[in-house]
């Protein structure tokens, strides 16, 4: 649904951006938009089979140690969130 989708970006966007910016993890414009776009063709998946979703398979979308920087982030809120899904 439409709510929870918007909700679920809104949560991914607030993340990145509280985190990245402790994390230091500067995305440009083509890391930022893969995230997004990512987020949100994919979220269903993510949050259904979190077992089976491999985000190593991305990490050539980003540069230099971003990928390290955004997978931790990723671990730690999915980890810490996990129950109410």
């Amino acid at each position: 649904n439409d709510t929870t989708l918007n909700s679920l970006i809104k949560l991914v966007a607030d993340i990145a951006r509280r985190n990245g910016y402790s994390e230091i993890v500067f995305l440009d414009d083509d890391e930022l938009n893969f995230t997004y776009d990512f987020v949100k063709k994919n979220y269903k998946e993510m949050l259904k089979n979190p077992s089976l979703f491999k985000i190593d398979r991305y990490k050539n979308k980003y540069k230099g140690n971003n990928f390290e920087k955004i997978k931790k982030v990723y671990i730690e809120y999915f980890s810490k969130y996990q129950r109410f899904l």
